[in-house]
């Protein structure tokens, strides 16, 4: 008679057992936390954990899809066993179809053992002969349903319910990732709507104002010449001629501005760069104070400050007429605080600030110039503000105060 295994032996291995399945469980949901902060594509993620899925349910095909942004389908986004023409017939299916559509309006996972409805919608045999169930795990965020996973099995059997366990959590994580690329995208179509508004502001303060001038001084440029009016003639052609050069100009200008895009290494790196080829590009003056030792600021704060100083610098060189210039990037309690002064005399066009203002006194013309105003704007959509006033010994101080990213400064 064979010896029984004592009580004891039995109990170590059901132990041993549990605990190498929790640990693969523990390997498994790092994994997929490690690649939710590292992975750009989404839908490739999804793509690689639908192998992992169909090891844990010992399934012999799976796919994976997400919600079209109508709501009302669901896209193929990686199948791993499936036949070929199977595939191509199961690219886009309706959120409402069969056993999977259940699963979605419960949004809860669902195991489906008669799979013929199946086969009779996709016209295929694979769901009568090639497997016997199916297991669909949702994927969701919120409670709020973003694509599924469907599990092919090759025979029925009863899902152990630490592996159920473990397809939620992985589910609620892809889910989570899902919902994040979209708001990803989203932020990135308003970021690139609203510079496609700035850059259009920019071309109209600049191009379409004088463009309008010239078209006025060609028509006065007709009339004089069709009255053989000699002088008047000559007095328009050379208005036209000094308003086209001015909007050349500023089409430089605006092509430098736009192509010049944040430095990947980031805001300290990129006005470094500035600094070093201001004045030859300017001829003007720029010393650079920075007393900022650790900048904290988001990669979004980072653009929209680089853009403002920019605009401050091309202004500096545009209207003021100055010789000389400064930055100055220092800490104030929880904000950061950027100055830039000129010693111009600011009476042509942006900074047209009063000789003999008050120190701090704000001059009303710079308030309706479209320049200043994306500045602000993009001041604004960051949590800080510009001060823009005169100064009592001729100049303009252009400042930006911006919070702190986290924390506060020291």
């Amino acid at each position: 008679m064979q010896a029984q295994p004592e009580p004891r032996a039995v109990f170590d291995r059901e132990l041993e057992g549990n605990t190498a399945e929790k640990l693969r469980a523990l390997s498994i949901l790092s994994e997929v936390t490690a690649s939710l902060a590292d992975e750009d594509d989404v839908e490739e993620l999804l793509g690689r954990f639908l192998g992992t899925m169909v090891r844990l349910a010992e399934a012999s095909a799976g796919a994976v899809r997400v919600l079209t942004s109508d709501g009302l389908h669901l896209r193929l986004v990686g199948s791993l066993g499936l036949p070929s023409d199977l595939v191509e017939r199961e690219r886009l299916v309706p959120v409402d179809c069969g056993q999977c559509g259940s699963a979605v309006l419960d949004n809860h996972s669902c195991y489906e053992i008669d799979l013929h409805p199946c086969a009779v919608r996709t016209g295929h045999d694979y769901f009568d002969n090639g497997c016997q169930a199916m297991l669909i795990v949702p994927l969701q965020n919120g409670g709020k349903l973003l694509g599924t996973f469907s599990l092919f099995l090759p025979k029925r059997f009863e899902l152990p319910e630490d592996v159920a366990l473990l397809f939620r959590s992985i589910a609620e994580h892809l889910g989570m990732a899902l919902e994040n690329a979209r708001l990803k995208r989203e932020n990135l179509r308003i970021t690139l709507m609203g510079e496609r508004q700035m850059m259009a502001a920019e071309v109209h303060d600049s191009l379409a104002q004088t463009c309008a001038y010239m078209k006025m001084r060609m028509s006065l440029l007709q009339d004089a010449l069709r009255d053989r009016d000699n002088e008047l003639a000559g007095k328009y052609a050379g208005d036209v001629g000094q308003a086209l050069d001015e909007a050349y100009l500023h089409l430089r200008e605006l092509l430098t501005q736009f192509r010049s895009g944040m430095d990947p290494l980031g805001l300290l790196h990129a006005l470094d760069g500035i600094v070093r080829t201001f004045q030859e590009r300017s001829g003007v003056k720029l010393e650079y104070e920075n007393h900022i030792t650790d900048l904290r600021l988001s990669v979004d704060q980072e653009a929209q400050v680089f853009y403002i100083l920019q605009e401050a610098f091309a202004n500096v060189v545009r209207h003021s007429g100055a010789s000389q210039a400064s930055l100055v990037l220092e800490g104030a309690g929880d904000h950061y605080v950027a100055t830039v002064e000129d010693n111009g005399t600011g009476d042509q066009g942006l900074f047209a600030i009063a000789k003999r203002g008050d120190c701090g006194e704000e001059h009303t013309a710079t308030r309706h110039h479209f320049g200043l105003t994306i500045m602000r704007e993009r001041a604004q959509k960051i949590g800080g503000h510009i001060e823009i006033t005169s100064l009592p010994e001729g100049g303009t101080r252009v400042r930006l105060t911006i919070p702190v990213l986290a924390g506060k400064l020291r």
